[in-house]
């Protein structure tokens, strides 16, 4: 099995199934923030379950870690080797006739998602952290004590357009990275040729509005925080 997984296909494999668990980990995601712009008071009770509940803070959340630093960290060496077999392959064909710009390029969506990733946890991840496991403040209370206090910071958060600018730009990255990345996940994970096209459908909807959805979170609360 170990031997599987060193090899390119087992690789390839691997990054299939890191896939699915993150775009899984999205779809979640996006379900409990689309709480906050329809019910403030269900938003908040949701990320107090989420962010105290001892399986997602202690199984779950190590576990998405790992996954979020073994899919870039597995994506930027097969891309690495991929373009190393390029430079043969293109002298002889036209490497643009044979394949999408998004498939040659999943290397700067990437990066680009990654430098997002990196202002989310600023934003959100490590003051939550900071909150809870170093201040001891499990409650998730506002500091005057009414009510939880993720609602507010969230709306906070969007309040400067640059931030929400940077959201946007890194969610048009993410569809593009999405639309070829999942139907490669698909293929990947050795999809019968029978499913793919409506495979294919299913990955272009899921690239397009779930990206799409958090953008509009972004906007919906800066316009009216």
């Amino acid at each position: 099995m170990s031997g599987f997984f060193k090899s390119s296909i087992g690789r390839k494999y691997a990054m299939a199934l890191s896939a699915f668990f993150l775009m899984f980990f999205l779809l979640q995601h996006f379900a409990i923030n689309i709480l906050s712009v329809f019910s403030p008071d269900a938003f908040n009770e949701a990320s107090h379950f989420m962010g105290t509940f001892w399986a997602v803070q202690y199984v779950l959340q190590p576990v998405l870690i790992f996954g979020v630093i073994y899919h870039f960290v597995m994506g930027f060496i097969l891309e690495a080797r991929n373009r190393s077999a390029r430079v043969k392959k293109y002298a002889k064909n036209n490497g643009a006739a044979n394949s999408t710009w998004m498939s040659r390029n999943m290397i700067y969506s990437g990066l680009a998602i990654l430098a997002f990733l990196v202002l989310h946890f600023i934003d959100f991840w490590i003051p939550e952290i900071n909150t809870k496991f170093i201040d001891g403040d499990m409650t998730g209370l506002l500091p005057n004590g009414e009510g939880f206090r993720y609602y507010e910071e969230l709306v906070h958060k969007f309040e400067n357009p640059l931030r929400v600018g940077a959201y946007v730009i890194a969610f048009i990255f993410l569809s593009l990275h999405l639309m070829h990345g999942f139907s490669s996940a698909f293929q990947s994970a050795g999809a019968t040729s029978m499913r793919k096209e409506k495979l294919q459908l299913f990955a272009k909807v899921y690239s397009i509005l779930l990206p799409l959805g958090f953008i509009f979170i972004a906007l919906f609360h800066h316009f009216n925080h």
